[in-house]
C-alpha cells in the first residue's frame, strides 16, 4: 500500500524542477531544499545572508504548515551554504524560527547552489 501524499502550497515557491515541495508518508514529512525565492515573484530575494535565510525559513514554514505541522515538528535540518563564514548569521535567523529543543542539524559548505543563492535548507518533520 502506498500512503505517500504530495504536499504543495502557493505560500512557498513552486518547484523549479521534477520534484515536489514535500512528501508525507505516515507522520513523516520530507521537505525539499528551499532557496530564498519569493513565492509570489519566483525571484531571489535581495539582501545579505540574513535576508536570504529569513526567506528560506519562511518557505520551509509555509510548507510545514501545509503538511499539518510547523517547523517545531522538525527532527532534522540540513543546511547548505556557499560560505561557512555565514554560519553565525544563519544560526541567528534559524533560532528565531524554532523553539527549544532544537532539531538535529547538519551544515555544509558547497561549491554552488541553484540560481546563485548563498543558502539552501531542507527539513524532515514528524507531525
Amino acid at each position: 500500500m502506498n500512503n505517500k501524499a504530495i504536499i504543495a502550497t502557493e505560500a512557498a515557491p513552486a518547484a523549479i524542477g521534477p520534484y515536489s515541495q514535500a512528501v508525507k508518508v505516515g507522520n513523516t514529512v520530507w521537505i525539499s531544499g528551499q532557496i530564498p525565492l519569493d513565492p509570489e515573484t519566483m525571484t531571489v530575494v535581495e539582501g545579505d545572508i540574513s535576508a536570504q535565510a529569513e526567506q528560506v525559513f519562511k518557505n520551509l514554514s509555509a510548507i510545514a504548515e501545509a503538511a499539518g505541522g510547523s517547523l517545531n515538528h522538525s527532527v532534522k535540518i540540513n543546511i547548505s551554504l556557499t560560505d561557512l563564514g555565514d554560519f553565525d548569521a544563519v544560526n541567528t535567523v534559524m533560532k528565531s524560527f524554532f523553539a527549544e529543543p532544537y532539531p538535529a542539524r547538519a551544515c555544509v559548505q558547497v561549491a554552488a547552489l541553484p540560481k546563485g543563492v548563498a543558502i539552501e535548507v531542507e527539513a524532515i518533520l514528524a507531525v
